[in-house]
């Protein structure tokens, strides 16, 4: 699975920690930055990982900030894109099962390093149930016509 994952300075910590996590367990991993800890916009960088999820070049993706909200509510700008705040495997459960969600968004000043990878973990293995949870998802999807 190809996974992009980007960040700002908040987030950035726990961006190399998920990055080096995820290259172990054999994931496809493209950095959209920052490449060092410096004061960034997190536009800048949740646009890139959006854009990419929203033109199909990455499956799944990765966003972190100061707390998650406002990579949040960059991502899911962009067609296609349905990105959750998850701050427990619980939610990044339900996210993935009943909303098909394909970008996780983080805080990096809410939660460790150690529970942001296992919530990562839910979130790539869970497959999306579909049934009564695929009619909503299309709902959503028309929204964005």
């Amino acid at each position: 699975m190809k996974v992009g994952i980007a960040s700002d300075h908040a987030g950035f910590e726990i961006k190399e920690y998920l990055k080096d996590k995820l290259k172990k367990e054999g994931y496809e991993v493209i950095d959209f930055g920052p490449e060092f800890k410096k004061a960034v916009d997190y536009p800048d960088y949740g646009v890139k990982v959006a854009k990419s999820i929203s033109d199909g070049e990455i499956e799944r993706g990765i966003l972190i900030c100061g707390t998650g909200i406002g990579m949040s509510i960059t991502a899911n700008k962009f067609k296609g894109v349905r990105a959750a705040l998850c701050n427990s495997t619980f939610l990044a459960k339900l996210a993935r099962e009943h909303n098909d969600a394909n970008v996780i968004t983080f805080g990096g000043r809410i939660i460790a390093k150690e529970l942001a990878w296992e919530i990562t973990k839910v979130f790539l293995e869970t497959p999306f149930l579909k049934g009564r949870h695929l009619r909503r998802v299309n709902k959503i999807k028309k929204l964005e016509k």
